[in-house]
């Protein structure tokens, strides 16, 4: 299947919808662009930082960062010592 797509001024592009169909994207996806032998190809990210955020529960919350922070700069300087 080719499509063809306008840049505009922005220097963006309308993903077609019978493209967006066939990744199955929705708004805020994320996409990856991968340049192989002077062609692009794009593709759905299942995987981003956006979308790890949050799945991961902190052992304490909130998180005491400045309390992290001398301990990591107590244990660093122990080692130096």
């Amino acid at each position: 299947m080719k499509k063809i797509a306008t840049i505009n001024k922005h220097n963006q592009v309308t993903i077609p919808a019978t493209v967006r169909r066939a990744l199955a994207l929705k708004p805020g996806d994320k996409v990856v662009f991968t340049i192989e032998g002077g062609k692009v190809h794009l593709s759905r990210t299942a995987f981003t930082l956006e979308s790890a955020y949050g799945s991961v529960k902190p052992s304490r919350r909130p998180e005491d960062f400045e309390k992290l922070s001398r301990m990591a700069k107590s244990d660093k300087a122990r080692k130096w010592i």
